[in-house]
């Protein structure tokens, strides 16, 4: 059997960097191993024969799965395999799916699906950004109709440094990360974060990743000459085209009317009425209709595009600078730790900050770093009532995670570090409206809300959606895009920071990308609409609130020496659970000896601390303890004073009556009451039973109650 194995080889960032086909997967419409040094992804892109009926959208799906083999590992649980999808993997299908879905032709309706597998897992190179190229040259060398290749980069700065492709350890010291993708002429997709750098040096990172782009673009073209397939030709419907004229001619001015309404479900609604009167006047038949509804849409989004371009009127009458009205409220409601609502214009985010242990963190698993503990987490909500939508709820989606990922990685550079705010910290954001940038809404929110709490921020931090209409040459940067200028538009730029700069971006385009003139502007843009918000923030709460919520558990830290822990915690943790259940409180300890105690309470939190001091306190001479008898022998018995601490009671301390042994009074597991009389220089204690005072405490008396 002949097998074929076609390989194209570049370099990054010092590693060989391979695109190879040929011998796999070969009942797929496409399908390629990508990988950089020894990590190495499959991407597999499958079309179905035939297009959906009565859809106006690409049917694309994109997985994508890190398999625990790849770094030699078994997955860890009851159910040894893979499981759902992690928000990891989520959001790198994400970063896949954005860059190429408007690179589909326009009436391609096939079903399209793309599968990536992590086959090797290194200590060096991330995988996502090989799924990227992966996705791109499966698609490119096969023959789905596809208007690519794309490429994607991580990009990082160290040291002043741009670095394309860094290793984890690089990566794990640079002020910047993005994700890049683009075209052989513009880019195409932004997602990453940074603390707090100027717009400039993200716009230089972008192009700084371009470059990059380009060569891998080229090796693409390489395996397509190589190992290509004919393209499928998409028919042109000529019939569609007639009906779409005929509709715009009855209907476009009255759009335009409609487009005066500012509300969102009147105007939806009166742009509606006009689709039902255009069926009923131009006699459109049953079996056309939701064509035709399809084709309406592209003519609202003319409109829309049209008035914005020509006259610079959006559609609820904005300029397109100009950012809708704010409304800001914080301390809702008592009970939460810190809230806030964030209201602009038709979009409101209710906003909560919840303070725990730190052992209530999030554990996560990955292949970068096994198994970690995220301290600080954002969790976005998007209820269908929001959108005046009669739908029941439904599990979380994609786009929760997506969207909740964008705002935690805004706000997380200002979160304090665990030393000086030794929390978990939950942010929850439950959308109550939406009209578009409620990711932003939720970035803005959330910040408020953080100040609200108590946490010591030193900034705010706020988040603004940035729109694009473009034709041709000519193009208008959108600041706060609503929902309909998102969906009819041709991008959707967010960008969240503080006054000093950026912390987190996210790009997504429909047109086959941007140039840096277009990027330069609407980040311009973008940091005046910020700083706007920002300065709105400030008026509402200036500085985080000096004390945290009487409701939020009070931490007490204190530090013992590490060979102490195991007397804390105790045989199968007896004692820790004790101190637990009567003070209701909850303990983390460290491997060093830093204890943190979490109380509802300051009473509680004194009585915790008392009776941790009290079990690692050294016994002294004069003191009265009680104790476990564990040995008795004719010359006296042995006692644990606490947990691995053991006295001596000679029989001569037992009674005044002189005794012939010990045996006689005192047997194995007796707790007694007994007087510490003496410490030698070995550190040996000897006590009295006889000596002890009436009436008088023992000083770890709650380890026996």
């Amino acid at each position: 059997m002949d097998i074929e194995e076609i390989k194209v080889q570049t370099e990054v960032n010092g590693a060989p960097f391979t695109i190879e086909t040929g011998y796999f997967a070969k009942q797929a419409n496409g399908a390629v191993i990508v990988r950089q040094g020894d990590t190495a992804v499959f991407v597999a892109a499958v079309m179905a024969e035939e297009p959906q009926a009565d859809v106006d959208f690409l049917p694309l799906t994109v997985e994508y799965k890190e398999k625990y083999y790849a770094s030699g590992k078994i997955p860890g649980g009851f159910i040894k395999r893979e499981g759902k999808p992690t928000d990891r993997e989520i959001l790198v299908a994400r970063n896949i799916d954005r860059p190429i879905r408007p690179l589909f032709p326009k009436g391609f309706y096939n079903d399209v699906i793309i599968t990536a597998y992590t086959l090797s897992a290194d200590d060096k190179y991330d995988p996502d950004v090989l799924g990227i190229v992966g996705a791109s040259a499966a698609l490119h060398i096969s023959d789905i109709p596809f208007e690519g290749p794309i490429a994607g980069v991580r990009v990082c700065r160290v040291n002043g440094k741009f670095i394309v492709n860094p290793t984890y350890q690089e990566k794990a010291q640079s002020d910047l990360e993005i994700v890049v993708a683009g075209s052989k002429d513009a880019i195409v997709m932004v997602e990453g974060g940074a603390k707090e750098v100027p717009e400039e040096d993200i716009l230089e990172a972008m192009m700084f990743g371009h470059q990059e782009i380009k060569k891998l673009i080229e090796l693409q073209e390489e395996l397509r000459l190589k190992y290509g397939k004919e393209k499928v030709v998409i028919p042109q419907d000529e019939e569609e085209n007639i009906l779409k004229e005929k509709l715009k001619e009855f209907s476009y001015s009255k759009i335009k009317e409609a487009f005066n309404i500012s509300d969102k479900k009147q105007r939806n609604k009166a742009i509606n009425a006009i689709f039902e009167e255009a069926v009923t006047a131009l006699e459109i038949p049953e079996e056309k209709v939701k064509k035709a509804s399809f084709l309406y849409k592209e003519i609202v989004s003319n409109v829309m595009r049209d008035r914005i371009l020509n006259e610079g009127i959006r559609i609820d009458g904005r300029k397109p600078e100009e950012i809708r009205p704010i409304w800001i409220k914080v301390g809702i409601f008592p009970r939460n730790h810190g809230s806030a609502i964030f209201t602009r214009g038709q979009t409101q985010a209710f906003v909560t900050v919840t303070l725990g242990s730190l052992s209530e963190g999030q554990i996560e698993e990955s292949l970068e770093s096994g198994e970690v503990m995220k301290r600080f987490m954002l969790h976005y909500n998007f209820p269908p009532f929001s959108t005046g939508e009669a739908k029941p709820p439904r599990a979380t989606s994609r786009r929760e995670i997506g969207h909740g990922n964008l705002a935690e990685r805004a706000l997380e550079p200002l979160i304090p570090s665990e030393e000086e705010f030794p929390y978990v910290i939950r942010v929850v954001s439950d959308i109550l409206e939406s009209n578009g940038s409620t990711s932003m809404a939720t970035v803005c929110g959330g910040s408020l809300a953080l100040f609200d709490a108590g946490v010591p921020m030193k900034k705010h931090v706020a988040g603004i959606a940035m729109g694009l209409i473009k034709s041709e040459d000519k193009f208008v940067i959108l600041s706060d895009i609503l929902g309909d200028e998102d969906h009819l538009g041709d991008m959707d730029f967010k960008v969240a920071g503080t006054r000093d700069g950026v912390t987190s971006i996210q790009m997504d385009i429909k047109v086959k990308g941007l140039t840096r003139e277009i990027l330069e502007k609407a980040l311009k843009q973008a940091r005046e609409g910020r700083k706007y918000i920002l300065d709105l923030m400030y008026q509402a709460i200036p500085e985080p609130r000096k004390e945290i919520s009487p409701y939020a558990p009070t931490v007490t830290t204190l530090r013992v020496l590490p060979e102490k822990i195991s007397i804390i915690i105790g045989p199968s943790g007896k004692n820790i659970k004790k101190i637990i259940e009567e003070t209701k409180v909850k303990i983390d300890i460290d491997p060093e000896g830093l204890v943190r105690v979490y109380a509802p309470s300051k009473e509680s939190a004194e009585a915790a601390v008392k009776m941790i001091n009290e079990l690692i306190m050294d016994v002294e001479v004069g003191e009265v303890y009680m104790g476990k008898v564990t040995r008795v022998e004719d010359y006296g018995a042995f006692v644990e004073l606490f947990p691995g601490r053991l006295s001596l009671l000679h029989v001569s301390q037992i009674s005044d009556e002189r005794l012939r042994s010990a045996k006689d009074v005192i047997k194995v597991g007796d707790i007694v009451k007994v007087k510490a009389i003496e410490i030698d220089d070995l550190g040996r204690v000897r006590v009295s039973l006889k000596d002890v005072p009436e009436n008088v405490e023992a000083k770890n008396k709650f380890l026996y109650e």
